[in-house]
């Protein structure tokens, strides 16, 4: 069974792709946030977890099994790495973090676009998830 799951108001740029299958058959491996590594799935075909209000840039290529966190806006040439935290700004040269406030601003902005309003209860989500360490 193929796996990928895209959360909400995520927005994938044109001719991003993403790999289910590792070039060996191996098992992939994900990032555990738990755990805080790499964990093996037991599953050969595994594609890309990406968190709520993540987007990918034109062109973006992500390997087998890779995890975005919340907000994240992955962009650039070559492969970004497996585990992208979130509220990274960025790609396969490095990350930064994303600027709550900012964050806010364009999910905001997103949910203007489809004439909905960003309500008190997604702005607390989005300022806990942002304050978890490692996230």
């Amino acid at each position: 069974m193929m796996v990928s799951v895209i959360g909400e108001w995520c927005n994938l740029g044109a001719d991003t792709n993403n790999s289910n299958l590792k070039n060996n058959y191996g098992l992939v491996k994900v990032w555990s946030y738990e755990q805080k590594k790499m964990v093996n799935t037991g599953r050969q075909f595994c594609g890309l977890f990406m968190g709520d209000y993540s987007k990918s840039g034109i062109n973006t290529m992500f390997n087998t099994g890779t995890v975005a966190g919340v907000s994240a806006n992955i962009f650039g040439g070559d492969f970004p790495p497996k585990f992208i935290p979130s509220f990274s700004w960025g790609g396969a040269k490095g990350f930064e973090k994303f600027d709550l406030s900012k964050a806010i601003e364009a999910a905001a902005a997103m949910h203007a676009r489809r004439n909905l309003e960003l309500t008190a209860a997604d702005k607390s989500i989005l300022a806990a998830v942002y304050a978890m360490p490692d996230c």
